[in-house]
Parts: C-alpha cells; sequence; structure tokens
C-alpha cells in the first residue's frame, strides 16, 4: 500500500515521542500489506475499526492514540487524516474527517 502524508505521522510523534515507535511500526506493515477491502485489514489489524467511507480507524500506542485513514482499495493508497490523542478523537467525526 502507499500511504499519503508520513508527515503527518512524523509531525505528531515530535509532539508525542512514545508514538513514534508505534507508528513506525504501523507504517511499515501497511507499505507491505496489499488491502483489496476492508475485510483484508481487519485480517491484518484485528482491533482496527472499519467505518463508512471507507475509512478505518487503529489503536496505537496500546490504545492511547487514534489514527484514521481512508483507503482507496483499487488504487491501494492510505490516506491519513487524523492522528491524536482519545481526547483529540472524541471531538471530531471520523466518518467525514
Amino acid at each position: 500500500m502507499r500511504i499519503i502524508a508520513k508527515r503527518t505521522l512524523r509531525n505528531f510523534w515530535k509532539r508525542h515521542p512514545k508514538a513514534k515507535g508505534p507508528l513506525e511500526a504501523w507504517h511499515q506493515e501497511v507499505v507491505r500489506a496489499d488491502w483489496t477491502s476492508p475485510s483484508a485489514v481487519k485480517a491484518h489489524f484485528r482491533s482496527a475499526s472499519v467505518l463508512r467511507g471507507n475509512r478505518v480507524v487503529f489503536n496505537v500506542a496500546g490504545n492511547e492514540y487514534r489514527l484514521v485513514v481512508k483507503i482507496n482499495y483499487p488504487y491501494r493508497v492510505v490516506y491519513v487524516r487524523f492522528i491524536g490523542t482519545h481526547a483529540e478523537y472524541d471531538a471530531i467525526d471520523a466518518t467525514i474527517i
């Protein structure tokens, strides 16, 4: 998969250094993945939450942070839409972000 905006992840882990290792590990796994459907994502990351609009929520660093992505399955592209703490996540609507 191709990930759009690793810079967003880097900017986040600069503010939250504890997230760096888990986000880098997530990035490496996703780059090697070949997801064709939401069920393929769930098979790879069982704790991921699949939302409408091809969005997926990942728990990061032992569920300390939330990562929301939008996936274009035919083109194998993952767009980082949001990364934040639980409090920040609770303030957004992950289905439209």
